[in-house]
């Protein structure tokens, strides 16, 4: 008998990837960041540039509000991701559960977001039960790592039990974030409305819809 051929998994993000960026959920979420950072006592004038900053050095700017004002994360996450009015904008997504329902690899979500607001987001997709888990960042925990931070990456592949970085596949609206992947021996693809096509010089796939990744990435569908 012959040894099992080990599994391949696709890392998907979420946040303007699954869902288009049109839709105007991270401008809303920045309006939420600013108000709450105004809240905890930054003023008008440098609420948007340090909340700005947090998010060029840390990755995230609840990390930077943790990390130097100590705000309470359950609050943060009350009032910025549990605010947004996900069902009334997200709709469920035919094709892009036909996709999913096609590919053959396992299915895991690796997001920024926290795990509430992914399973809202994913709920409203209708693609909630598509996915065999989710790599998620705890606003609890000390130092919550994220992408494109190697540390992610790693913890992405430890909780979808994958040790070979040849298997994980993934796709991101973050241009960082997939070089940080591709960095790390993931196959990548780019995933922007802004990309007009593939071109000869790209060094990775590159898509303006999720839904087109059947074209980028032939070998992994039926």
């Amino acid at each position: 008998m012959g040894s099992m051929q080990p599994e391949r998994v696709f890392f998907f993000d979420i946040e303007n990837c699954l869902y288009a960026p049109d839709l105007g959920i991270a401008q809303m979420m920045k309006k939420r960041i600013y108000a709450f950072g105004r809240e905890i006592g930054l003023d008008e004038a440098s609420v948007v540039k340090t909340c700005g900053s947090y998010y060029r050095d840390y990755g995230l700017s609840v990390r930077g509000l943790i990390k130097h004002h100590q705000v309470d994360p359950a609050e943060f996450n009350d009032k910025v991701d549990g605010s947004l009015p996900l069902e009334d904008i997200i709709k469920p997504d035919l094709e892009l559960r036909a996709m999913l329902e096609s590919i053959r690899t396992r299915r895991w979500a690796f997001t920024n977001a926290g795990i509430d607001h992914t399973r809202r987001v994913l709920k409203c997709l209708g693609v909630d039960d598509l996915f065999e888990g989710i790599t998620y960042c705890d606003y609890t925990e000390p130092d919550f790592p994220c992408k494109p931070e190697r540390i992610a990456y790693e913890r992405a592949m430890c909780e979808a039990g994958v040790d070979d970085p040849q298997l994980c596949y993934f796709a991101d609206d973050s241009a960082k974030n997939v070089e940080a992947a591709l960095c790390f021996g993931w196959t990548a693809v780019l995933v922007s409305p802004a990309i007009r096509s593939l071109g000869e010089d790209a060094t990775h796939p590159q898509i303006r819809r999720i839904h087109e990744l059947p074209e980028a990435l032939p070998q992994l569908f039926s």
